[in-house]
């Protein structure tokens, strides 16, 4: 999918999410989206069933309520990611970066988290504190 289709997707978003005129809830379901840059990107309750995120860069993106079943996140970052209520199932996380994740609430049931980098993200039943995420980049 070329940058300026994908672009003009999150920015309807962003505007659904804020219940303005236009907006439109994004559905990148089956889409081909490959090292995609959505750093930072609010995409809660977006829909990206069985789409190929592999190697995307989704670091500190909002992805609370986001259908994910069966994408393929395979070395994607998802380093400070907030998946609350996430629906991971089925999904291929194969050598993800997760740390600092926010995965309390999310359904990861058949969701293939082997090699995945955790570090310090806080899964469906972790209540411990893990403290402040880090500065985002400028």
């Amino acid at each position: 999918m070329e940058k300026a289709i994908l672009n003009e997707i999150l920015g309807k978003h962003w505007d659904w999410v804020r219940g303005q005129k236009g907006g439109e809830r994004a559905d990148l379901s089956e889409k081909k989206l490959p090292g995609a840059n959505m750093e930072g990107a609010n995409l809660m309750a977006a829909k990206f069933y069985h789409a190929d995120l592999k190697g995307c860069n989704l670091r500190y993106a909002d992805l609370r309520g986001a259908n994910l079943v069966e994408a393929d996140l395979s070395w994607a970052d998802l380093s400070w990611a907030d998946l609350r209520r996430c629906d991971l199932r089925r999904a291929i996380l194969r050598d993800a970066q997760l740390r600092g994740a926010d995965l309390r609430e999310a359904l990861l049931e058949g969701a293939d988290l082997r090699d995945a980098d955790m570090g310090d993200g806080r899964l469906p039943a972790d209540e411990s504190r893990n403290g402040p995420a880090p500065p985002r980049p400028s």
